[in-house]
């Protein structure tokens, strides 16, 4: 049923309860295109999973959270290269480290500190689930564990982990809205986004929000840099109740330059197409 009232104001925050469980799945797809002397490269990753999210701690201004990932699927192609990753982590190989690595992620929960606008205050335990990781990998050389295990924790550490779900969480403003209003938020770390969100329709049910944003993306790793600029685009429909999405699609490209050290650090314009959709399949 509709709020009959287009002037109705409510406050949108998360509202939870102990034990409350979100099973969501994600889809995400990139697609970096590098252009140099008339040549292209074309890299795409795919990853699709299943995140669980489980209120374990209802406090006065935030919830305590376990995140778990219950599946997780990852493939990288190049237009050069052909198949670079196919890794399913719940099919696990004798002699494939790699679907070993990320099948040690599976049911392993980090903690998270929630706040009731969505932004994620804390992350713990994604240090444990990169030494895990590390771990399962089958490689003994200390200098290139160490340098696996800085490069997982840019993935799955517990900043890392923060700033990936902020995205997914982080929606709400913390003075009551009616339809049409728009508010600001911002979130940073590897992808650095400056939103813009319009409560589009409000029922009693149901809370429809989009949301436009600039963003910078920065990605610094040994041998590769990408300074990047853009614009991204969202559409939410969340549960009014709980707080919690029902379903949201982030649409983004950035356009910049990348560069390698294998190519004396000459600049590559780059442009990344990706679109990320989260969907609620139980709670």
């Amino acid at each position: 049923m509709a709020i009959t009232s287009t002037f109705a104001q409510t406050t949108l925050k998360y509202n939870l309860k102990q034990d409350q469980l979100f099973m969501i799945k994600q889809e995400a797809e990139q697609i970096i295109m590098q252009e140099l002397d008339g040549a292209s490269h074309i890299l795409t990753n795919l990853i699709n999973g299943v995140i669980k999210f489980k209120v374990i701690e209802v406090l006065e201004n935030d919830y305590k959270i376990e995140l778990s990932f219950e599946d997780l699927n990852m493939k990288m192609n190049s237009s050069i290269q052909g198949e670079i990753m196919n890794v399913r982590a719940k099919e696990v190989a004798e002699d494939d480290m790699q679907a070993k690595m990320f099948n040690s992620l599976l049911g392993n929960p980090v903690n998270i500190t929630l706040s009731k606008n969505g932004k994620i205050i804390e992350v713990s335990g994604g240090d444990k689930l990169v030494e895990n990781m590390v771990s399962k990998s089958g490689i003994e050389d200390e200098f290139t564990l160490n340098m696996m295990k800085k490069s997982l924790e840019k993935e799955f550490g517990s900043d890392a982990l923060s700033e990936s779900y902020e995205q997914m969480t982080y929606i709400y403003d913390t003075n009551a809205v009616k339809i049409g209003d728009t508010w600001q938020n911002e979130f940073s770390g590897k992808l650095n986004a400056k939103n813009n969100w319009t409560l589009d329709n409000l029922t009693e049910e149901h809370a429809t929000i989009t949301g436009l944003a600039d963003v910078i993306m920065k990605i610094e790793e040994p041998a590769l840099t990408m300074n990047l600029t853009g614009t991204q685009s969202s559409s939410i429909t969340t549960n009014v109740v709980s707080g919690f999405i029902n379903k949201m699609t982030v649409e983004g490209t950035s356009v910049g330059t990348s560069t390698m050290t294998q190519m004396a650090d000459q600049e590559i314009p780059t442009t990344i197409k990706s679109t990320i959709t989260y969907e609620l399949i139980r709670e």
